[in-house]
């Protein structure tokens, strides 16, 4: 990787822990709707096929 002037790496190291924190929770936060989503792609499939 490339140094770049005037970057600290451990603070690069931190942002992208901290970056990778928020996408993980995210995440988390997504979870809950896929049984519905799941269901709602079902029932669209359902009445396009049948």
């Amino acid at each position: 990787m490339a140094r770049v002037g005037g970057r600290n790496s451990v603070m690069s190291w931190i942002a992208g822990i901290l970056c990778t924190g928020v996408i993980v929770g995210l995440f988390w936060f997504a979870i809950p709707i896929v049984p519905a989503l799941v269901a709602f792609v079902g029932d669209t499939l359902r009445s396009l096929l049948g």
